[in-house]
């Protein structure tokens, strides 16, 4: 079986190349290029980061891994379907005075979608598509679909960024990272001699000025408090987030976080912690189970990848939306970034329910 392996220059997908290797498995390396050349960066974009100019050197390290266990490696340019699907949507959302989550969007229309059809273009011939996501796919005899499991590891598990895979797209997946740590992942890289075995993760989309992105004109507007008082200017809202709690250069009794937006008014709202505290949300543009709900259901739920999920209610809404009620108060719940569904059997089997955009807090 002929398996093409998404490749980024970092431990995770090196290994997974080296696994299925190992496994008897026909193996073909290939990156997605993604970088703009045409973005004009501030010098801070680090090369670990996803999206960096620094691109060529993680095309250089996977290059040099295929040379090394001896398999095919291709450059498959996906960067005018990233700048629509990824960038667009990341401004879009950043000037509406909401948080974007660029990797989920990613995963979904280019490293899982993109990437493998541009390889299929060029005549690259394969029968499965794999990543070194810490994930697990199967079949679900019982719901009869295919399924993403939490990770084994639940400090590095990625299936919150995942949510918005099609049944497609995972039937044609293997993730055999998904039933090992990260400590065991380096491991195995040191055993198969690879360079990259202590190379730091990634550790966002982009680590340079946002507005490197956004190319945006200050647009200079008022912090306030929730009952209007000012406190102080800003240069645009699209430089702050929910929960942010630095970089406001406000002087008060105790630290103070945003709370949100006035997008009319061009204010960005601040408060105390506790005032960033809610107890639900309205979710829309669903996807999975969730997406069909008609009656309300009892679950587990997260809204950052790093969280554990947390019990919820969710009970569907007339117009195609739902609303999430948490048992526990959540800080910063914010508009725009993604709320991802579990059903825990066990410790070690929590199935994915779908997910969907934050639309509101409550």
């Amino acid at each position: 079986m002929k398996v093409l392996v998404g490749l980024s220059g970092g431990v995770d997908s090196s290994v997974t190349a080296c696994l299925l290797k190992q496994q008897g498995y026909e193996v073909i390396g290939a990156t997605m290029s993604i970088w703009d050349k045409n973005t004009h960066f501030s010098g801070d974009a680090h090369a670990d980061s996803c999206f960096s100019p620094h691109e060529e050197q993680d095309i250089e390290a996977a290059r040099a891994l295929c040379q090394k266990i001896g398999i095919p490696y291709y450059v498959l340019d996906c960067s005018a379907r990233y700048k629509q699907m990824v960038l667009e949507n990341f401004k879009h959302e950043y000037k509406a005075g909401r948080t974007p989550n660029p990797c989920v969007m990613c995963n979904s229309y280019i490293k899982f979608n993109a990437l493998p059809e541009e390889a299929a273009a060029q005549g690259i011939a394969f029968d499965k598509f794999a990543t070194g996501h810490y994930a697990q796919v199967c079949f679900d005899e019982n719901r009869d679909r295919y399924v993403i499991k939490r990770g084994l590891d639940h400090t590095k598990d990625q299936s919150y960024f995942l949510y918005r895979l099609s049944q497609e797209q995972l039937s044609k997946v293997l993730m055999p990272l998904g039933g090992l740590t990260k400590k065991r992942v380096r491991e195995l890289a040191r055993e198969f001699g690879l360079e990259v075995s202590d190379k730091p993760d990634s550790q966002d989309f982009y680590t340079g000025d946002i507005n490197d992105i956004l190319q945006n004109e200050p647009q200079v507007g008022n912090f306030v408090t929730r009952d209007g008082r000012i406190l102080g200017q800003h240069q645009g809202i699209w430089h702050y987030t929910v929960g942010q709690r630095r970089g406001m250069g406000i002087a008060a009794e105790r630290p103070l976080y945003v709370l949100g937006f006035n997008k009319d008014k061009n204010e960005v709202i601040v408060g105390f912690e506790e005032e960033c505290e809610r107890s639900g949300l309205i979710a829309a543009d669903l996807c999975g189970e969730v997406a069909a709900l008609s009656q309300p259901l009892e679950c587990e739920a997260k809204i950052r990848s790093s969280q554990q999920p947390t019990p919820v209610k969710v009970t569907p809404l007339p117009d195609g939306k739902i609303e999430v009620r948490f048992y526990a108060k959540q800080k910063a719940i914010a508009p725009g970034q993604s709320v991802v569904f579990y059903h825990k059997n066990s410790d070690t089997d929590e199935v994915l329910l779908g997910g969907g955009i934050i639309d509101s807090n409550m």
